[in-house]
């Protein structure tokens, strides 16, 4: 009961401490909120010294934060959480509306994922546990590896305006829901699918497989079985996922107009409108708690009895795995011929008679509207994307081993971070240590570490209930002892695999820093910047986009098959071990 206590404490002081963060975010920044505010009410109007003061008195800027921050907590037991300083609206009707748009479309988005999760499966289930490397998983790897904004570009092209079966903006039913909770939904779905998938060779290869197939139980049965041995390590990153499709889903939300939570947290963050900033992330926060608490239940109803008796079978001992090696040599060498032939061009030469030009052996990916080199832009950006990527990941791999192993500390803090939407992450990153080119890394090494600090945490509770971590306690190991040789080589493994999962998502999170304008900035060759200038000509010049997307999901699934590999390598060696 105290540790309960203590956790709810400190999940409170984390939320507040990062309510009140945002509503310093103006005077952390040193900019002026009249100004800005005075921006985003009306572009055109000169900032003069007395409309600028009007606004401070109307505000009450004069105030200080600190006050401005009391009477709008003040104001929240009774539901009133102040007025917009754009509109001079309520706050809380429009936040509850945008939180249900969001909502919805998460609810949409979730199924979709499922429904992806369990195709990228299928193969895996089929074969009892038996992962093979092939077509299906690069496809996923590559459906993984796809930014969601330009997912959603090219369906609201393709499916919404060229074909017009469904609509492609706006939020006026059901019909206007299928494109948005397919952009978000489908990558969602590849990452958790691969994830599942990764464990299920484990699960397949425990006992009790044998004896229910000795029982003459169906194959089917098993498969389900099998699924839900691995679901409970998986329930909190899938938490995880559930908030960041209503926070994170900004461009997604921008590109088909929907008037959701994390397109108004966008506005809102960029206008400096406190009150609805405030809101937005308050509403986020109460999301996460109770999403985190939902997974946490399920987690503990699927393998309860078990982890209470300490009888639960090691999840990742060896397993049978014919994962092909061949595949990440031949991705990766694909990726670095790609490189190789575009580093000795430059990415900077402007030719705008060779304007948004086809492929051709001159320019083998085309020219973008400017007439540069589409090669030598998607080479000279792949080396900073994908360098920065690596560290991203490295550190992120190291936070969330290290924090993960103190789940009582990591718990709050993993669901508190991951309540922040990527943009307002940037922003107090800008705010804290200033702009420049390393803010994007910062912004997305502050959230990248989440998910592996909440895997980390599952497993290790599944791990602890292992009998033969009970059985080296029982003949005397002491703590350190058992984490040394019995937890950390256990988790490590799928963990490092997860990270290498996550390379083309931390890519994606620079390139939808680089879309939204928070990240590179022209010239700069970076790959969502490459995806962002080059999207309005995407029905004219397809191969403008196609060039940056491809190679990102060739990175996907490099990403992918190299994880797989990795799996192969890692049972390999405990077999012969054993």
């Amino acid at each position: 009961m105290p540790h309960r206590t203590a956790t709810l404490l400190w999940r409170a002081f984390l939320a507040a401490a990062l309510v009140c963060a945002v509503g310093l975010l103006p005077w952390l920044s040193r900019t002026d909120p009249a100004l800005t505010v005075l921006k985003a009410r009306s572009a055109e109007r000169d900032p003069d010294p007395q409309v600028l003061a009007a606004i401070r008195t109307q505000l009450g800027l004069d105030d200080g934060p600190l006050r401005l921050l009391g009477q709008w907590l003040q104001g929240l037991p009774r539901g009133d959480a102040g007025r917009s300083w754009i509109s001079g609206a309520e706050v809380m009707p429009s936040v509850l509306q945008a939180l249900g748009a969001s909502l919805l479309l998460m609810g949409a988005a979730v199924v979709v994922a499922v429904v992806t999760a369990g195709l990228v499966c299928a193969r895996t289930l089929r074969r009892g546990g038996r992962a093979v490397e092939g077509p299906g998983g690069t496809g996923s790897a590559a459906l993984a590896a796809l930014p969601e904004f330009l997912t959603a570009s090219v369906l609201a092209t393709v499916v919404g305006v060229q074909l017009g079966w469904l609509p492609a903006l706006g939020w006026y039913g059901p019909r206007w829901v299928v494109l948005p909770a397919l952009a978000l939904g489908l990558p969602a779905g590849a990452v958790l699918g691969r994830l599942v998938d990764d464990l299920l060779p484990g699960a397949f290869g425990e006992p009790w497989v044998r004896a229910a197939a000795a029982r003459g139980l169906s194959g089917r049965r098993i498969a389900r079985q099998a699924v839900r041995r691995c679901l409970p390590g998986l329930l909190p990153n899938m938490g995880l996922f559930v908030v960041g499709l209503t926070g994170g889903a900004v461009a997604v939300e921008q590109i088909f107009d929907i008037p959701g939570l994390g397109r108004t947290t966008l506005q809102a963050s960029l206008a400096q409108d406190l009150p609805v900033l405030q809101a937005g992330t308050l509403a986020l926060l109460l999301l996460a708690a109770v999403a985190a608490g939902l997974t946490r239940l399920a987690a503990r109803l699927l393998i309860g009895p078990a982890l209470r008796a300490d009888a639960l079978p090691s999840l990742h001992g060896p397993s049978a795995s014919t994962t092909r090696r061949t595949l990440p040599v031949v991705y990766g060498a694909l990726l670095l011929g790609v490189v190789a032939l575009g580093l000795p061009r430059n990415p900077l030469a402007l030719d705008t008679g060779l304007r948004l030009q086809h492929p051709s052996w001159a320019h083998p990916f085309g020219t973008d509207a400017l007439g540069r080199d589409l090669l030598a832009r998607v080479a000279h950006g792949a080396v900073d994307t994908l360098l920065l990527a690596l560290g991203i990941s490295a550190v992120a791999l190291g936070i969330g081993v290290l924090l993960g192993l103190l789940p009582r500390l990591s718990g709050p803090l993993v669901d508190t971070v991951n309540a922040v939407p990527p943009v307002l992450a940037a922003l107090l990153v800008t705010a804290v240590a200033g702009s420049g080119a390393a803010t994007p890394a910062l912004a997305v090494t502050a959230l990248a570490w989440t998910p592996l600090a909440a895997h980390t945490s599952a497993l290790l509770l599944q791990e602890r209930a292992t009998l033969h971590v009970t059985a080296t306690r029982g003949l005397g190991a002491g703590r350190w002892y058992i984490l040394r040789h019995s937890l950390l080589p256990a988790v490590l493994p799928p963990v490092t695999r997860h990270a290498l999962l996550r390379l083309p998502g931390v890519a994606l999170a620079l390139a939808s820093l680089g879309f939204l304008g928070l990240g590179a900035q022209p010239p700069s060759p970076e790959w969502g910047l490459l995806l962002a200038e080059n999207q309005p000509y995407a029905e004219r010049a397809p191969w403008a986009v196609l060039a940056p997307a491809a190679v990102l999901a060739l990175l996907g699934a490099l990403a992918v098959t190299a994880a797989g590999s990795m799996r192969g390598a890692t049972v390999q060696r405990e077999l012969a071990a054993r």
